[in-house]
Order: C-alpha cells, then sequence, then structure tokens
C-alpha cells in the first residue's frame, strides 16, 4: 500500500519549494547579463534568431548587419577609403587638370588670366572641374578611380587596375585629409562602428632626402645607419608628422561639430592611426621611413603602429622581403612599445613564383614581431603551414581579413580564401575593409558577405567583433580576463552588468586606466542596446 505524507509535511513541502525557487529569481536577478556568452541571454538568442532568418534574403541580411555593433575596422587605407566622387570634387577645388589618355590628375602649371582662373591643362587634357557638367568623364573617372564596372580585359588584371587607382587620384592637396577622416568616420558611425585604425603616409621629404644622401652600404649595421639618420635631423620630421594630423584632425572636428550641442554621430567615432611606409622605394629610404614611423609612434600617442603597404608581389618588395622584415626587427628592439602590423601574404599562387610563397607571414611574425598580419591570403602556401597556424593561434597574432579585396585583387575567395582554417586552428580573426573607397564597398557589406560565405552565426559574428577591440594598439589592458575568450570579464568588473552606464567604483577606476577596455566596454553596451531591438 503506498504510503502518502500528510497534509501538514505536504504544506512544508511546497513552502521549501518555493523558497528555493524564490532565492533561485534572485541569483538569477542579480546575475549580470552578458557576462557569459556561452550562457546567451534571451535577447541574444532570439538575436541569433532574427539573422537566421534575414540570412536568406541579401537585403534582408544587410539591413540587420548594417545595425549590428562592429566594433572596429583595424585594416583600413585612408586614401584607399576615399570614394572616387570625392576625389573629383577635390581636384575641381585644387584646379587640377585630367590626362583623356589615362584619367589621371595632375596638377597644372599656369593659370589663366579669366575671372575665376581655370587651370591651363594642355592639348588633349581637360581641367577636373569638368566632369561636373560632363557625365561620361565623371564616370570615366569614378571607373578608372575604383573597381566600379570593371572587367579584365586587354592584359589589365583586377590585381593592376586596382592598385593603378592610387596614382591616378594622386596629387590632390593634403589640406584635405581632414576632409577625409571625416567622410571615413560619418561611414563608419552610420554603420555601427566605433574605433577605426586609418593607415597613413604623412609627408616625408626630408626623410627621403637625408636617406638618399647618405645612401644604402651592405656593410653597415643598422645602428650604425639610425644613428647616421638621426645625426642628420631626421628626428626633426616628427614635428611635421605631428602638425599633418593636428591640421587634419582640426578640420575633421569643426566639420563634425565635435564639443558642440548638436555634434555629428561621427564625433563618436574614435580614430588612431597606422603610420604606413611604402616598401617598394630603395632600402635607404624604407629604412628611413620606417624609422620615421617608430619616432613619430613613440612621441605622438595618436599614432598607435607601423605597417608596410604597396603591392607585396612588387619587385622590390620581393627582392627585399626579408631585409625589410629584418628591418623592421631590429627598429622593434630600439622601440619596443611601438606595435606592428604588416602586410604579409597578400599573394597567391600564380602571381609570384613558387619559391616567393614559402615564408611572408613566417618572417612578418619572427623576424618582424608583427602583432597583427594583414591579409594573410597564402598562409597555406608557406612553408610548414600548419606549424605556423599553431603558432599564430600561440602567440594570439590577429588576422586582418579582407574579402572582397582578396577576390578582386587577388582572385580569392570561397573555400580557396584561408578564413575557415585560421577559425579552425584557434587564430583570432577580425572583417576589416581595406580600401573600400577603391573597392565601392563598406565594413557591414564585408559582414554580408562573411555571412553569406560561410554560413557564419550570430555568435560566430560577435567573436570577430569582440577579437577586433580586443587586438587593437589602443594602451592599457583587456576588458577580459583571458585573451582571445570572451567569457570573464577582469577581476574588477566580473560582478557588472558588461556596458553598463553606471559602473561600479572599482570597475569605473579600471576602465578609466585603459582606453582600450573602454571601447570594449562601449562595445558591451551597444550589443545589449542592439539585442533589445530584435
Amino acid at each position: 500500500m503506498e504510503k502518502r505524507p500528510s497534509p501538514a509535511l505536504r504544506v512544508c513541502g511546497f513552502l521549501i519549494v518555493a523558497v528555493a525557487l524564490l532565492a533561485l529569481r534572485a541569483a538569477v536577478a542579480q546575475k549580470p547579463a552578458g557576462t557569459s556568452p556561452s550562457t546567451a541571454p534571451a535577447t541574444e538568442n532570439r538575436t541569433a534568431r532574427e539573422l537566421d532568418l534575414a540570412r536568406t534574403d541579401p537585403l534582408n541580411l544587410y539591413a540587420f548587419l548594417v545595425r549590428m555593433p562592429k566594433g572596429a575596422d583595424l585594416h583600413n587605407h585612408l586614401t584607399g577609403a576615399v570614394y572616387a566622387e570625392s576625389w573629383i570634387r577635390y581636384a575641381a577645388e585644387d584646379n587640377l587638370c585630367v590626362d583623356l589618355a589615362t584619367h589621371s590628375f595632375f596638377q597644372s602649371r599656369a593659370m589663366t588670366d579669366s575671372l575665376p582662373p581655370q587651370p591651363v591643362c594642355g592639348d588633349g587634357n581637360i581641367p577636373a572641374a569638368h566632369a561636373m557638367s560632363d557625365q561620361h568623364l565623371y564616370d570615366a573617372l569614378i571607373d578608372a578611380f575604383s573597381m566600379r564596372s570593371f572587367v579584365p580585359s586587354s592584359g589589365v588584371s583586377g590585381h593592376d587596375h586596382f592598385f593603378d587607382a592610387f596614382a591616378k587620384f594622386h596629387g590632390i592637396s593634403h589640406v584635405h585629409t581632414g576632409e577625409f577622416l571625416d567622410e571615413v568616420a560619418t561611414r563608419a558611425a552610420a554603420q555601427n562602428e566605433q574605433y577605426l585604425e586609418l593607415m597613413e603616409t604623412p609627408p616625408f621629404e626630408h626623410t627621403a632626402a637625408i636617406a638618399k644622401e647618405l645612401g644604402w652600404d651592405a656593410n653597415r649595421s643598422f645602428a650604425e645607419f639610425r644613428d647616421q639618420l638621426l645625426a642628420k635631423g631626421l628626428r626633426d620630421d616628427v614635428a611635421a608628422v605631428r602638425a599633418y594630423f593636428d591640421e587634419a584632425e582640426s578640420t575633421r572636428r569643426q566639420a563634425e561639430r565635435c564639443g558642440e550641442a548638436n555634434p555629428a554621430p561621427a564625433c563618436a567615432v574614435q580614430l588612431r592611426y597606422i603610420y604606413q611606409v611604402l616598401r617598394g622605394f630603395p632600402p635607404e629610404q624604407v629604412f628611413a621611413q620606417t624609422l620615421l614611423g617608430f619616432e613619430a609612434a613613440s612621441a605622438d600617442p595618436r599614432i598607435v603602429g607601423i605597417n608596410l603597404v604597396m603591392p607585396e608581389d612588387g619587385f622590390v618588395s620581393m627582392s627585399e622581403y626579408t631585409l625589410q622584415m629584418r628591418m623592421v626587427g631590429f627598429l622593434h628592439g630600439v622601440y619596443p612599445k611601438v606595435h606592428i602590423t604588416l602586410h604579409a601574404g597578400e599573394l597567391a599562387p600564380g602571381l609570384v613564383t613558387f619559391e616567393g610563397l614559402c615564408c611572408h607571414v613566417r618572417q612578418a611574425i619572427e623576424y618582424a614581431h608583427a602583432e597583427r598580419i594583414g591579409h594573410g591570403v597564402s598562409v597555406m602556401y608557406e612553408e610548414r603551414p600548419y606549424d605556423l597556424l599553431k603558432e599564430m593561434a600561440a602567440q594570439h597574432v590577429m588576422v586582418e581579413i579582407n574579402l572582397s579585396s582578396n577576390d578582386m585583387i587577388l582572385g580569392i575567395s570561397g573555400k580557396n580564401h584561408p578564413l575557415p582554417i585560421y577559425r579552425k586552428f584557434g587564430v583570432p580573426v577580425a572583417l576589416s575593409t581595406d580600401d573600400e573607397g577603391v573597392s565601392r564597398i563598406d565594413l557591414t557589406h564585408e559582414y554580408v558577405r562573411a555571412v553569406e560565405t560561410y554560413a557564419l552565426s550570430y555568435a560566430d559574428l560577435k567573436q570577430m567583433v569582440r577579437t577586433g577591440l580586443e587586438h587593437n594598439f589602443l594602451p592599457g589592458a583587456s576588458l577580459w580576463r583571458e585573451q582571445d575568450v570572451f567569457t570573464r570579464p577582469v577581476a574588477a568588473c566580473s560582478n557588472e552588468f558588461l556596458g553598463a552606464e553606471k559602473p561600479s567604483a572599482n570597475c569605473a577606476a579600471f576602465l578609466k586606466s585603459s582606453e582600450k577596455a573602454q571601447q570594449q566596454w562601449e562595445l558591451e553596451r551597444r550589443f545589449r542596446a542592439f539585442e533589445s531591438t530584435n
């Protein structure tokens, strides 16, 4: 016969269960939201379902992703980010001419006596301002300055058309740099981006001149050459670099009404700079400009790192790649606090020789101490690629992934792109734009492409976005206790709602000590706001 508990015992049992449920509910209520992505809150799960619904329609997918917080764009060339329409406008303002045979800008040597004066451009050429009233010229310039409508023909590859574009719009006055900043920041703000590291090369004519005067001597040590360059006054050029960014930022702040009662949303986008070195020149100039970059980054906190640019498959870039990596490695030893990100592995089979694919990513890491790699497309063609991938994962070397650029320039996309392999081996990755103006894209476009090509989940996207801010070059400690593991914040903020408007005193003190953590905290606030609307 079944024994039943007495009514008194049943009531007691109900009370115990009720008290336990109340205690559990209180514990859940006290648990900071968003501190453990592995136990995603309901809003995150609901947002993930919204992405799954949106991925079936490219237009809905873009509408979803343009609102999603995207954190940082860490691989963005400032001049390459400016759209062709802006270049045409600046050329007209600067009274430049157009070479109609090449659709390139050039500076006129004379002006007419008319009012207003017009540039004298010569036979076969025309003032750039004419593009404003000649739609065919306007369209031809846009196509020449970008990948719009480009179809490979007559021996011109996507690679060549892409890189040739930069020379065509060269010559625009540096007074427009602040307008470049405003354009890029405004576009970023409209897509829920919050932080950009923009690659830029300030004028360095004096540094190049003293490098040429000293010349290159293979028997001279790097240390001796550095001393000679400094003795010739290279360090004086740091002031010119600072003045260049001072002027540009002043123009940007004015355009965006920063500090006024009604600032533009772009004011909230934080900008820092990567000093970019032109590696396609003689070794004395490359070393001297790299030295200037390290000196400038040591003196100006707005310059957070250095990089080497120009086509990696160029003759000088290929033949002197190892030498250049050793230059950077030497200067890293002299300036250990300056961060390094390097274009490496922006190559593909057939673009260079078989031997040329051997080791660019590896040398960038092992010789030059790169903390981030730009592109890394040819990693699987390097010697011992799996060992290299494990090394990158162990050292937390992040890869700046540029899907559209890699397709347009190298013809590498889909399964031929190493993004899935990087993720499989635990190498940190983040999406970036490279040259969004030349490519006619934006960062949202890159997220759409990644989701459609690789079936990425919302959790995958959050991981990439957080990775971008984890590997930015801002000073200070990370918000996260373990690098590239976004589950537990540091002890000072472990009991907080991540991204809260008013963190505790201990957490607030920690955030105040770290610009990096401040950006990460803001990202978590944006994620919570975004997910609450889905």
